[in-house]
């Protein structure tokens, strides 16, 4: 298992080396690749940090939080499997 450099910046959940939103492309791909195997994993393993995000990000601003399209699109859409309107996600 590859270590993943490009990691959360929590409760900010920005990525410690680029800046970007995590997850950021150099992540996506490294955990596409090192979960290529068990996707439906990934997928559950993102969800939770779906959660740990919202609760971070909306205790960081109450008043202003993520919108849920935005959120979903950030943690989980990139990682769904290819449809023939969506081909790719990242």
């Amino acid at each position: 298992m590859e270590t993943l450099s490009h990691q959360p910046r929590r409760p900010l959940w920005l990525c410690r080396d680029c800046s970007a939103d995590w997850p950021c492309g150099p992540a996506r791909l490294a955990l596409l690749r090192e979960h290529a195997d068990d996707l439906t994993w990934l997928r559950v393993y993102l969800a939770g940090l779906m959660h740990e995000a919202l609760r971070d990000l909306i205790r960081l601003n109450p008043h202003t939080p993520p919108a849920p399209a935005e959120i979903w699109s950030r943690f989980l859409a990139w990682a769904a499997p290819p449809t023939a309107h969506h081909p790719e996600h990242i």
